[in-house]
């Protein structure tokens, strides 16, 4: 394997570590994520016209996206703690149609920003899963059978390897 190719987070031992960023220089880094969590069309309702008993499920998503973002070092354990210049959170309601395995459901959608010796991927995709539990917890009440599936970067930009998106 190459450099490029060794797992950055285990060192020649085998043992796990924390990357040493020390001598990497600062950079914009950008990483976009998304997640959906599918649920019956009747739950999707209650969440878009605003009478989930739990209030507005939509808004509370954003805020628990934003701040599992701000909190992703505390949760996995390598990850570097940075000072995140942006994240945002996108929450819109699939309805019946919209997709092709006919799921309806809430989407969701992260973008991070940092400019760091490190990149800012686990940040995005703890915000869209973070979301994404976020709606079930709110909604846990009245379907049970929700399901968080598709929780994916779709792009990173910046630092030594620059631009990736999926295709």
């Amino acid at each position: 394997m190459s450099d490029e190719q060794n797992l950055t987070h285990i060192d020649e031992k085998g043992d796990v570590r924390m990357v040493d960023v020390s001598q990497k220089a600062d950079t914009e880094r950008v990483a976009v994520a998304e997640g959906f969590i599918s649920m019956m069309p009747e739950t999707l309702a209650l969440i878009v016209d605003g009478t989930a008993a739990k209030g507005d499920v939509l808004a509370c998503a954003r805020v628990a996206g934003v701040m599992a973002a701000k909190q992703t070092s505390t949760l996995i354990p390598m990850c570097h703690p940075l000072n995140i210049t942006k994240a945002k959170v996108e929450c819109t309601p699939v309805t019946a149609g919209e997709r092709e395995d006919g799921r309806v459901g809430i989407h969701v959608t992260t973008t991070c920003g940092v400019t760091g010796k490190t990149g800012i991927e686990m940040e995005a995709l703890t915000a869209a899963s973070v979301a994404c539990l976020t709606v079930y917890d709110m909604c846990k009440a009245v379907d049970r059978g929700m399901e968080i599936t598709d929780v994916r970067l779709l792009k990173k930009d910046g630092g030594k390897t620059g631009l990736w998106e999926r295709q």
